[in-house]
């Protein structure tokens, strides 16, 4: 599949009018941009989403980061992969994850259960031209090794260098990973510490990146009730100058990583970051 060493990974087309993403992902292709990740939060359904973003581009690989198991059940989100598959041959990748979540239920052992409902659902849809892909949304250990035995591959959002080198460990030489990190165009410490802060604290506050922040070796100081020390806001969010944002970025390809995908937070909703996408697109795609 064509998704290059960065991607650009966006809530922005959440919140925007179905013209504005089409023109938006648009100029993201002819910059040059080799994949566009999408999450699934605030309404746009996974798979219709990347339907229309595909259908909006040529040559655009649209990547689920990711469709949440719990919004689907596993026979429709197979037929829905097939037939993109199908229709755009080598430009969709299924990303699955546990997503917010249900009450009770333990991760792993649901994403088991929905690969194994997927892996085992018959139907009428033909073969697809390309094989339909997947990867797994995969933090610890064994969701790791879940997804390099039952997927191509991970996708990791909001983890250090370090924990991408762990992955790759874990993982082997050959399966995807695919590795989210949030920059932030701002300078100034204070006001950049103040931004990241903002878009941490949700994850500050969650069990399970809680833990995945644990593991990585943050305290109880570090999550500070949700706030963030200095030291894990810096860590998770990359800011300063284009130069500075993108050689930290370029640490995630040396710890193992095969793909970046870049999150531009500090934008305002309903407004486009396409002047950091252009800004980045120079500084970190092939001229």
């Amino acid at each position: 599949m064509r998704l290059g060493r960065f991607g650009i990974w966006t809530f922005d087309f959440e919140d925007q009018p179905a013209s504005a993403i089409q023109d938006s992902v648009q100029e993201l292709e002819e910059l040059g941009w080799p994949a566009v990740w999408i999450p699934e939060r605030d309404g746009r359904e996974a798979l219709t989403h990347a339907g229309f973003l595909l259908s909006a581009t040529e040559r655009l690989t649209v990547v689920n980061g990711i469709a949440q198991i719990w919004a689907r059940e596993p026979q429709w989100t197979r037929g829905a992969a097939l037939l993109l598959a199908d229709a755009y041959p080598d430009r969709h990748l299924l990303g699955l994850g546990f997503g917010a979540g249900k009450p009770g239920a333990k991760p792993l052992q649901a994403m088991h259960d929905y690969l194994d409902a997927m892996d085992t659902a018959t139907g009428a849809n033909p073969a697809p031209r390309a094989p339909m892909r997947r990867i797994l949304a995969a933090y610890g250990p064994k969701m790791l090794e879940l997804a390099r035995d039952r997927s191509a591959g991970a996708h990791t959002y909001h983890v250090t260098p370090a924990h991408t080198a762990q992955a790759r460990e874990i993982l082997g030489d050959t399966p995807f990973l695919g590795v989210e990190h949030a920059v932030l165009f701002e300078t100034d410490p204070a006001r950049a510490r103040e931004i990241a802060r903002g878009h941490l604290h949700p994850y500050l506050t969650q069990k399970y990146n809680v833990a995945k922040f644990r593991r990585l070796g943050y305290t109880e100081a570090d999550i500070d009730g949700g706030r963030g020390s200095d030291r894990i806001v810096d860590d998770l969010v990359f800011w300063g100058d284009l130069e500075t944002i993108t050689a930290k970025l370029r640490e995630h390809l040396d710890a193992g990583a095969d793909h970046v995908g870049v999150q531009v937070i500090g934008v305002a909703p309903g407004e486009s970051a396409m002047p950091h996408w252009r800004r980045l697109a120079e500084a970190l795609l092939p001229a």
